[in-house]
């Protein structure tokens, strides 16, 4: 067989790159080992743990209801009916997402793939029946993704230790949990379970949780999941995993190899990150370069070291998220197509969707630390917000970076209620260009949580209505 066009990986990046190719009126054939289109983010991650985490808010806002006078019965809670309203979501995607390929003329092949060389793949069917075959290319785009990291010494082969896919499985309702690691997928799926009645245990090597995040950011929700969580353990380390008696017993010391003791829970959620699939594929094979992290090499219109091959998503690089995966596909298909496309964001956001939301794109504080950047950074509080206020959710903040001497939008943060559906707006000002007045002056709907974005603009320039911040040398440019 021989393809034009061969996109290696069914995921939100690789499907994107397959239909914008064939829109643009390329033959393209995509390979993907999983039956199913929709790689990690759908099948086994941002899809189905956004339902479940609605699952998980339903719950937790009846039970806030009784500050407002209205008290309902503890839920009942059906394991088999909750997984499969979670696997009905996920095949209608994937359903979907299969005649969108069939009616773009995309050849989808079910098959697991192996570079033999810059031009060949060796096809093995993963399904029954079918011989390993070979498949020639003029180009191919590498969209393999990536998979959990697998820490060696806590596979002890045991069912009760499980990745963020054994998580979404959801077996059963366990008395007890144990995250390991404090970063977003750990702390989603620990707030799904604490909601079901899961009493939830976080720990985490570092000082804080969501390693890397602005601290102003993270701080409401640690304050939120305190509250939730059983415990939460920073500075603390995993030294080992022991199966015994229907449960696992957990030894953890202090970061400085301190103060070890024991614990048991039912289950263990192991969420340490993850790794782009490079390995095992015989890219060594092929001209490709490959960085020491494991993250093929591409320049901004996702070409490799190889004139065959290009990458995109998660293989390519941090960070790891669906919506960048997304656009470089496109990229990547409009850059083989003779295209002037290039992979150049100024923002790339990124949301943690637990309760409440933190979102951020852009420069960030230490970002701009690092690089002694000069830059004003705005705090606009939720609790000046008249739908914060009536929602019963005052903890959130809007953050801005602006640049002191243009008043450009260099970057925005939120913490709150729904902050993943408002960094939207801050995306589209950064790559704009926007300055603060530019949105101080946009007429935002009164009462929204999107309002604070103006306030916090205005705030900036010193005529905020609901906060008292006097920003006089502000107010005449």
């Amino acid at each position: 067989m021989h393809a034009k066009l061969v996109v290696l990986g069914g995921g939100p990046g690789g499907y994107a790159a397959a239909f914008m190719a064939a829109d643009l009126g390329m033959e393209v054939t995509l390979v993907e080992a999983d039956p199913r289109l929709g790689g990690t983010c759908l099948l086994r991650g941002c899809i189905p743990s956004k339902a479940l985490l609605h699952v998980a808010k339903v719950v937790s806002e009846a039970r806030e209801m009784i500050d407002w006078g209205i008290e309902f019965s503890e839920p009942k809670i059906s394991v088999d009916a909750l997984r499969a309203r979670k696997e009905k979501v996920i095949a209608t995607l994937s359903g979907g997402l299969k005649q969108l390929a069939s009616r773009r003329k995309v050849q989808v092949i079910t098959a697991k793939a192996f570079f033999e060389n810059s031009t060949t793949l060796r096809l093995e069917p993963t399904g029954e029946g079918g011989a390993i075959e070979k498949l020639t290319f003029d180009h191919c785009i590498l969209a393999t993704g990536s998979t959990p990291t697998k820490i060696p010494a806590f596979d002890i082969g045991s069912s009760r230790v499980i990745d963020s896919t054994g998580a979404l499985e959801l077996v059963d309702i366990p008395e007890s949990l144990l995250v390991v690691g404090g970063g977003y997928i750990g702390l989603e799926m620990g707030s799904v379970y604490a909601e079901l009645g899961t009493q939830v245990t976080v720990v985490e090597l570092t000082d804080g949780l969501l390693p890397g995040a602005d601290r102003d950011l993270v701080k409401p929700l640690h304050q939120r999941l305190n509250k939730h969580f059983k415990s939460i353990m920073l500075s603390t380390k995993v030294v080992s995993l022991v199966e015994k008696d229907n449960a696992v017993e957990v030894t953890f010391q202090d970061a400085d190899g301190s103060n070890e003791r024991t614990e048991r829970f039912s289950r263990v959620l192991v969420s340490v990150g993850r790794r782009p699939t490079s390995q095992g594929i015989g890219l060594e094979n092929t001209k490709v370069k490959i960085d020491k992290r494991g993250f093929v090499e591409t320049d901004d219109q996702q070409r490799t070291a190889d004139p065959h091959i290009l990458a995109i998503g998660d293989v390519a690089g941090e960070p790891m998220l669906a919506h960048k995966a997304s656009h470089q596909g496109k990229v990547a298909a409009e850059a083989l197509h003779g295209g002037p496309a290039h992979f150049a964001p100024h923002a790339i956001p990124a949301v943690v969707f637990t309760d409440p939301e933190i979102a951020w794109a852009g420069l960030t504080e230490e970002q701009a630390k690092r690089e002694n950047r000069q830059v004003e950074v705005v705090k606009y509080p939720w609790a000046a917000s008249g739908r914060a206020q009536a929602l019963g959710r005052t903890e959130g903040m809007t953050k801005f970076l602006i640049d002191p001497e243009t008043d450009r939008v260099l970057g925005i943060g939120l913490v709150g209620a729904g902050a993943g559906e408002l960094v939207a707006e801050g995306v589209l000002a950064i790559e704009m260009g926007c300055t603060a007045r530019d949105i101080a002056e946009s007429i935002h709907p009164h009462p929204t949580l999107s309002e604070t974005l103006a306030f916090g603009s205005e705030a900036y320039l010193g005529i905020a209505t609901e906060i008292y911040r006097p920003r006089s040398d502000k107010n005449n440019h």
